[in-house]
Parts: C-alpha cells; structure tokens; sequence
C-alpha cells in the first residue's frame, strides 16, 4: 500500500527532505566540493622563474656568472648552477606540497605554492625568498591544523635531509684556517652531527668545502628552522596552536615575537655575534599579524598521535634552529710571507666553504675568493 498520499497531505515537512536517487553516501557537510586540479598560469611562472634565479645564484657561487652582457656565455654557465637550484627547489616544493596535499585531504581550501623569485642573485645569494600557500578556509579541527602545518617542514626536511647527506659526500675536507673572511654559515645540532657522521673526522678540526648539494640542504634546513618559529601564521605557529590553543598560541607568539628583537639586541649589548636578518624578521611578523585564525572547532584537544607528532615537530625546530645562522667575518692578518709560484688550477673559482665547530657556534664561511666548489 502506498502511503505517500497521507504523507504529502499530513506531513508538509516531509516534502521539503532532499530526495536522492540510488545509494547515499555520507559525506562531511564542510568539505568543499572537488575541484579538477589544473596548474594556474601565475603559479607555474613563478615557479619557472624561482628556477631560473635559483640556478643563476648557483651559477654565480660556482664562478660562472650570468650576465646579459655575454648571453651565449651565460646560457653556457648555467649549468653550473643546476647542482644547487635542482635540490633547493626539491626542497621548496616538498615542503610547499606538504601543506597543499593535506590541506586538500582535510576538504581546506588551499593554493598551489607561490614560489617567490629573487632578484640579483649575485646579492640575494640562494636566487629565492621562499614559497607559500594560502589557505581560503579554515581547518575543521586543531589536528587537522596540525597535519596541515607540521606537513610541509616535516616533507621539506627529509629532501633537506638527503641533501646533505649526499651533498656532504661529494664535498672536500681541508686543515682548519680561520684566516680567510668571508660570510660564515651558521651550526646546527642536526648539521653538526650529520656532518661529523658523514665526513668520518672530527668537524671542529677541519674546513669543509661544501658542495652545491650540500649547500642547497644547509639552507633548507635554515628554512626549516625558521618556518617552525612559534609564531603567528608560520608553521611552528600552526603547531603550537595545535597543541594549546588559541589563548596559549597568543602568549607563545608574543614571546617568540619579542625573543627575535632580543636575539640581536642581548649579544649586541654583550659584544658577541649576531644576526641581522632576526630584526628583518620581527618586523615581518609583526605586519603579517600575530594572532592566528581558529579552526571551526578550536575546543577538542589533540589526540595521543597527533599530540606525539606536535612534539616531534618542536624538536625538529630545536635541532634545526642556529640563532647566528649567517654572518659577515673579517679575515684575520696574517705577516706577511715571500711569494711563492704555485700551479693554476683550472677549476678554482669562487665557492663555498663550511668550518664545523660545536652546535650553535660559528661553522663556516662562503667566500667568492678563495676557495672552490667541488661537485
């Protein structure tokens, strides 16, 4: 006997209940709706452009520059700069794909990685300021804030990581010399104990010229570093967020916010080396906003994975982190001493040269005089 009659009669609500037509499934009400993956115009020009600045910059620290005022020539040298570019932007785009990936599989809507190129990269050294992407909606859950933030360090650290394994490998170990100025890269624990793994000596005793490769992970593990800063919007700010809350993200990212102004004013006060670029950097947190967005429900505590890997992703911070990552040293005088002919070696040029000492001390020095690139 068919009902529907009675029904549609008595129980005018009924009708408005979406009707479906065959099996339904149930599908979470704030996932958005699919959308076909396609590259926009603007991203995939960044992206070729970042490439381009990259291995320029690479060109340069390997003493093939690229001018226009010799295109063949510079054409030509640019492959000298692929050893560098080609695992820097493996880097970026693991770490930028972290975020996007998993924004999609928590339904946030989220931009394709922006890769920012950077000009002149004979100043601005690595050819890029970095890469993001935008998040359009906010995540359901703290966790899902999480697996969104923790992601793209956690991806970008493994090629890091591989980087400089591998890079280190192809890199040339000399006597220790502190004579030579030069820029001086910073120590991490983590660079330091690879490091002391891989070469196989004591890295306080020696200089080690690094390899493209070996370049190019160093700075992805600085990049590392500073994403996981607690603070505002970074990465380590989704982390923290994560784990306490929006009152406890406020109060840790104020700190974080006012320790970067200190991380130049305390050794500056004390006579001791610091590095400028924690000044650059309080003044971009401070316009990009401290605070940070809540998720749709901002109240559920992280389960007992997640909050596992919230804290993993902290000691990835610590370990990564080299609060005087870079500086500019003067060369010590040395008597002088009566010229002597040595032979010319055909592969000498400028290049990169790291001097491990202890974690959090300073490690090395890129200098475009003395010493060579080995790849």
């Amino acid at each position: 006997m068919d009902n529907s009659g009675t029904y549609r009669e008595t129980s005018p609500i009924l009708t408005e209940l979406p009707r479906f037509e065959g099996p339904s499934e149930a599908v979470a009400a704030w996932r958005p709706a699919p959308r076909p993956w396609s590259i926009p115009r603007l991203n995939l020009a960044l992206f070729l452009l970042t490439f381009l600045t990259t291995t320029m910059a690479g060109a340069d620290t390997a003493g093939a520059p690229v001018t226009l005022f010799a295109p063949l020539q510079s054409l030509i040298n640019l492959g000298a700069g692929l050893s560098f570019s080609i695992p820097l932007m493996a880097i970026l785009l693991a770490h930028e794909m972290g975020h996007y990936l998993n924004a999609r599989r928590h339904g946030v809507d989220a931009t394709l990685p922006y890769f920012v190129p950077a000009p002149f990269p004979s100043i601005f050294f690595i050819g890029t300021f970095g890469a993001f992407i935008r998040m359009k909606s906010p995540a359901r859950t703290r966790g899902a804030m999480l697996d969104i933030g923790a992601a793209g360090p956690w991806a970008g650290f493994a090629v890091a990581l591989l980087a400089v394994i591998v890079g280190l490998k192809y890199s040339a170990v000399r006597p220790l010399d502190n004579a030579t100025g030069g820029i001086e890269l910073g120590n991490s624990m983590l660079f330091w104990g690879v490091s002391r793994a891989v070469l196989g000596v004591d890295p306080n005793s020696v200089n080690v010229d690094l390899s493209p490769i070996a370049l190019a992970g160093w700075f992805g593990l600085l990049l590392t570093s500073i994403n996981l800063l607690p603070v505002g919007q970074l990465d380590g700010g989704h982390t923290v967020y994560a784990l306490f809350g929006g009152r406890g993200h406020r109060i840790i990212s104020r700190l974080t916010w006012l320790g970067t102004a200190l991380m130049v004013v305390v050794p500056y006060a004390l006579g001791y080396e610091f590095w400028l670029g924690w000044l650059l950097w309080f003044a971009l947190v401070f316009i990009l906003g401290l605070g940070h967005p809540a998720a749709i429900d901002g109240d559920t505590p992280l389960s007992g994975k997640r909050r596992w890997m919230a804290w993993a992703t902290v000691a990835l911070f610590i370990v990564t982190f080299s609060p005087v990552p870079i500086t500019l040293e003067p060369g010590s005088p040395q008597p002088p001493s009566p010229p002597r002919q040595q032979p010319q070696d055909p592969s000498s040029g400028p290049g990169v040269s790291v001097m491990n000492h202890g974690p959090g001390q300073r490690a090395g020095r890129l200098d475009g005089h003395v010493y060579t690139l080995r790849v």
